[in-house]
């Protein structure tokens, strides 16, 4: 369960107003690792402030227009508020919150979010882990100590799109036990197209090893586990065996600490390995696709027409009253001339019969 470990007594909060938009500067006083720089950032509030739902995403390079994407979706169909805890470079910094500020009031006063400056070990290793894999890929792993204002949250890649309430992931915070850090996905349902039981050359998460697009942290559990201490024996010993970057080094630490996940089902990380050979993921067959998934690119190239069809209906939305009803009959839509394909088959089925769905269609 989410529990914050943080008093408020322990810091200082200065609020003023600008534009009808309150900030928040939050300094802490925290004993933080050397590394850091005590948090004397801006938290845009607006609405009544009421406990919020907490995701947090990485924004480098050429991604805001995906990353806004994603955040919108967060906001199409979840009834609570919602906080964004953003870190980005210095190039997408300021566009980035002009960009949500831009938002409906009716949106806005639901949100609130903080943006964050990129920030890994100083030195050589700090180097080393900015450009593994992805550009900033690897910074979720540092999100413990970067976010020790903060207790819980859901991380998302920017790749990631809701299709069902947020709220209904954060629930599985209450899921987990009192030893679970963690939650993520498995990364395949089938041994047969498995990739870590068939090539890893690492440690992982037994038996298909775990995705880490969408991963729910107990950052204070994490800190006490002393995540980050595990970070770099890891990267010494595994480097040239490690193919998907941070998700490796996610892999390992949890194969050896069994204990410490919680096992979240596949619709909250839904991808095209689930449904471009056969329909493999049961419980979203079940329960609906919750989270979309377009690793691999695939919201952007024509590899799978199906998850780009459904980005771009989302990317084409805009915020108003009919909301949910309006971008679920634009999906519904555009994933009907996806139906020569298995996922655009699959997904068309899925959707049609998805009870969250119908209550808007």
């Amino acid at each position: 369960m989410p529990q914050s470990s943080i008093k408020d007594s322990n810091e200082e909060t200065i609020i003023s107003r600008q534009r009808n938009v309150t900030v928040v500067n939050k300094i802490k006083i925290h004993p933080f690792p050397k590394r850091l720089v005590k948090y004397d950032g801006k938290v845009y509030r607006f609405g009544n402030g009421t406990e919020e739902i907490k995701i947090a995403a990485v924004l480098c390079g050429e991604r805001l227009n995906q990353t806004l994407v994603t955040l919108k979706s967060a906001q199409i169909f979840s009834k609570q508020n919602l906080h964004f805890i953003l870190v980005a470079d210095e190039n997408n910094q300021e566009n980035l919150k002009n960009r949500i500020l831009q938002w409906s009031e009716s949106i806005l006063n639901r949100l609130s979010f903080e943006i964050h400056p990129i920030s890994f070990p100083n030195g050589t290793e700090g180097d080393e882990w900015k450009k593994l894999f992805k550009l900033c890929a690897c910074q979720r792993l540092f999100l413990p100590s970067l976010l020790y204002h903060i207790d819980s949250l859901m991380y998302i890649d920017t790749d990631v799109l809701f299709m069902q309430p947020v709220e209904d992931l954060w629930h599985y915070f209450y899921k987990m036990n009192d030893s679970h850090i963690a939650a993520l996905s498995p990364e395949h349902e089938d041994f047969a197209t498995g990739w870590y039981n068939r090539f890893a050359r690492h440690p992982y998460y037994e038996p298909l090893g775990v995705n880490s697009g969408v991963m729910l942290m107990n950052l204070t559990k994490m800190r006490k586990f002393q995540w980050e201490k595990y970070l770099s024996p890891i990267m010494k010993e595994y480097k040239l065996n490690i193919v998907w970057g941070d998700q490796d080094i996610i892999n390992i630490i949890f194969h050896f600490h069994t204990e410490k996940l919680y096992v979240l089902p596949c619709e909250w990380n839904y991808r095209p390995d689930h449904c471009m050979y056969s329909s493999v993921c049961k419980t979203a067959e079940q329960n609906g696709v919750a989270a979309i998934h377009g690793n691999r690119g695939v919201f952007h190239n024509n590899k799978q027409p199906a998850f780009k069809a459904i980005y771009k209906a989302m990317s084409q939305f805009d915020f108003d009253e009919d909301i949910q009803f309006k971008i679920i009959e634009q999906v519904k839509s555009s994933l009907k001339k996806t139906v020569n394909t298995n996922c655009g088959k699959h997904l068309s089925a899925i959707f049609s019969k998805m009870e969250y769905w119908k209550k808007y269609s």
